[in-house]
């Protein structure tokens, strides 16, 4: 149990390695390539790959979330289940609602994004579908981030022999504080 428990704590933290490591490359990509074009491009292919993966992540964790002792907190399981399924929606809403979204507004445009007014209709469009998916992106990274101190509690929420008294509480020090 512990095994299956420290592969999940892996792959949620990989993802949201990934997540974090996805906010540099899109901020260098700007930042080094020529024309804000090629930059986009970049983007939105690290993107997809984030999304597909967090997808995978989270439905791979959903179903392992099903394998559980039967003295588990059933909040923490279903309040991990819940965090898990936000970081799925958010993924798939990222990739193939808003994605796509903002693939037909490009289509619309004819031109690179910068060449449109700023006051045209397709580019506000364009710039309100954008920061709509920098906040799905964000909810999803915090549903990871909260999955991933569910997970990494429940791991060490095993129950713990003190010779006397036996606490599943993985905060209680008071075997570390007792005077000898």
């Amino acid at each position: 149990m512990k095994f299956l428990s420290d592969i999940r704590l892996l792959l949620i933290g990989i993802w949201l390695g990934a997540a974090c490591f996805f906010i540099a490359v899109a901020q260098s990509s700007f930042a080094v390539l020529p024309t804000r074009e090629l930059a986009g491009a970049v983007v939105n292919r690290t993107l997809s790959v984030l999304n597909y993966s967090g997808i995978a992540i989270a439905v791979i964790l959903l179903l392992t979330s099903l394998i559980v002792r039967k003295n588990t907190n059933k909040i923490l399981i279903w309040s991990e289940r819940f965090l898990l399924l936000l970081i799925a929606a958010a993924c798939a809403v990222g990739q193939f609602v808003i994605g796509l979204m903002l693939l037909s507004v490009r289509a619309q445009m004819g031109k690179p994004v910068d060449e449109v007014a700023a006051e045209d209709p397709l580019r506000l469009q364009f710039n309100n579908l954008h920061e709509w998916s920098v906040w799905v992106l964000m909810a999803g990274m915090a549903a990871a981030l909260i999955a991933f101190f569910i997970i990494a509690n429940r791991r060490s929420g095993v129950a713990i022999s003190t010779g006397v008294t036996t606490t599943s509480d993985p905060f209680d020090f008071s075997k570390e504080f007792k005077k000898k």
